[in-house]
């Protein structure tokens, strides 16, 4: 009978249901473009299309205007050239329209948020930085062009453009002299958009004799320099006077912060500029197969000089004094390079250098705004080479041997001639004619390297513009304790700031308070 009951409380048990297994709701194949963002190869070129494009532009633009000029031997029509290159002209009119007030609301944003001591030694590492790779630069320029000899006096005679009529004359004093001259603009508005230089103007006197007369003329084109000491005044001032000169600086950091949403409009467009350019630029060459067989090796000291300057004494500087890898930094600034390549300008440049090194290399703004206008300016470490190999180059074609003392001189010249290019209409002529007059050199050759010139402005100009990226790189490692040191005065200032309004707040509710409790006390019958 147990055993009866227990089989059939056995049987009322609940019977238990097969557990079912759920599938999971298959993931449809990944898709085409989902795959290729995936790719570690393609989300490097997504991440950096805009450099890549810009890179390609270069290519195309060097590769279309040699395949242009193959079975054309003499240069295209003037307005087939203009043509061309009016796309790239845009892109430059764009740039320099931008040049002003980004200059200007930088140096002024940037000087105006450091106190006098910082910004003084932030100036004084950057010029020593500037002065000292402006030698080596000259310095290497003369090693190489004594040791390669590019020059002979048979080239003077075969080179076309050489001409001995209407040579000009340069006085070295009066150029060091309208340097100074527009450092300190009588009109900032004039300079804005003119520049000043001496000239010999012939008069013509009452007896019908002539006189030459020396005369300071203005002509077209921003004087860069005297902006730049004008605003390095301002922002400190403006920084000096706290709180009454606030609202200023905060209307240059918002005109900054529109001028570089502007850049970045600007840049995508750059790829397609660059390309157009370049062309223009070899399309007008006149006979590019002679010039290049005639002033071959001299074009090879110079890019020779501009690699082992660029490639190896920058990165060296860099990494001895930041113990950073200088490949890596220079990688953070390649779109920068690449933009001076293809503009051969440095100011056009500048905007783009700007993005580059705060965005990519994490360069305090706070350097960048000072650092970077005034390298700009100033820092033309491929200018000085350039200048030293050329000049050396045409007294080898005179057949002159230039002693240790005559080196010398070059090499000062190069340097002091560089740094004061940006303030000198028509730079390249008139440095050039510098150094030779200083050397007491005949000037008539000069004219037979702008042939080869459109090439080596724009490798020398990317290297200015890499030497002040490193220059930029290595006063923001030399004041990095005095920015966070200011960083932190900063703070506890804003902290006291806040603290005194807070107080004041609560002093005068208190009072409001008190005052309407004492008028209702008032009205209140006895």
């Amino acid at each position: 009978m147990a055993d009866t009951n227990y089989e059939a409380k056995e049987t009322m048990l609940p019977s238990r249901k097969p557990v079912q297994m759920i599938e999971a709701p298959s993931q449809p194949p990944p898709t085409f473009f989902a795959a290729l963002k995936s790719n570690p190869v393609m989300k490097w070129f997504g991440d950096n299309l805009l450099l890549c494009l810009t890179i390609l532009g270069v290519l195309l633009g060097f590769i279309i205007g040699f395949l242009a000029r193959i079975d054309a031997d003499l240069p295209f029509p003037p307005d087939t050239v203009m043509l061309v290159s009016f796309p790239g002209e845009v892109m430059m009119r764009a740039l320099k329209m931008l040049i002003l007030p980004l200059i200007t609301s930088s140096l002024i944003t940037g000087l105006a948020q450091l106190d006098p001591r910082s910004s003084g030694r932030m100036g004084s590492l950057a010029f020593a930085y500037y002065m000292i790779t402006t030698v080596m630069a000259a310095i290497l320029g003369i090693a190489l062009v004594v040791a390669i000899h590019p020059g002979h006096p048979e080239l003077s005679k075969n080179v076309t453009g050489s001409n001995r009529e209407g040579e000009e004359s340069v006085d070295t004093l009066e150029s060091i002299l309208d340097i100074i001259r527009n450092m300190l603009p009588e009109n900032l508005v004039q300079a804005c958009i003119q520049t000043g230089t001496t000239k010999s103007i012939s008069v013509n006197l009452t007896d019908g004799g002539v006189e030459t007369v020396k005369k300071f003329v203005y002509q077209d084109g921003t004087n860069i320099m005297g902006l730049i000491i004008f605003c390095i005044a301002f922002g400190i001032i403006a920084g000096q006077m706290g709180d009454k000169g606030r609202l200023m600086v905060e209307f240059f950091v918002g005109l900054n912060e529109i001028i570089m949403r502007i850049v970045g409009i600007v840049m995508w467009y750059s790829p397609i500029g660059i390309m157009f350019l370049i062309i223009g630029k070899i399309m007008s060459i006149k006979h590019m197969g002679e010039t290049a067989g005639l002033l071959g090796m001299y074009m090879v000291t110079v890019i020779t000089g501009l690699l082992i300057h660029g490639l190896i004494t920058l990165p060296l500087v860099f990494f001895l004094i930041t113990r950073r890898n200088p490949a890596k930094f220079f990688y953070g600034m390649l779109y920068a390079w690449v933009t001076a390549l293809g503009t051969a300008s440095s100011t056009a440049a500048l905007p783009i250098t700007f993005q580059c090194l705060e965005e990519n290399n994490k360069v305090d703004k706070r350097v960048t705004r000072f650092v970077l206008p005034v390298g700009a300016t100033i820092n033309m470490d491929g200018t000085a080479l350039y200048e030293a190999v050329a000049s050396i180059f045409i007294a080898q074609m005179e057949g002159f041997n230039l002693e240790i003392g005559q080196l010398i001189t070059v090499s000062l010249t190069a340097t002091l001639a560089s740094v004061g290019a940006a303030s000198i209409p028509s730079a390249a002529l008139v440095t050039m004619v510098l150094i030779l007059t200083a050397l007491g050199l005949p000037t008539h050759n000069i004219t037979m390297l702008f042939a080869v010139d459109w090439l080596l402005d724009r490798l020398r100009t990317s290297l200015n513009v890499v030497g002040d990226g490193f220059g930029a790189g290595i006063v923001h490692h030399l004041t990095r304790k005095d920015l966070e040191k200011l960083d932190r005065e900063m703070a506890e200032h804003e902290e006291l700031e806040e603290e005194r309004r807070m107080s004041l707040f609560v002093k005068r509710h208190s009072l409001a308070a008190g005052h309407n409790h004492g008028d209702g006390n008032a009205e209140t019958p006895i």
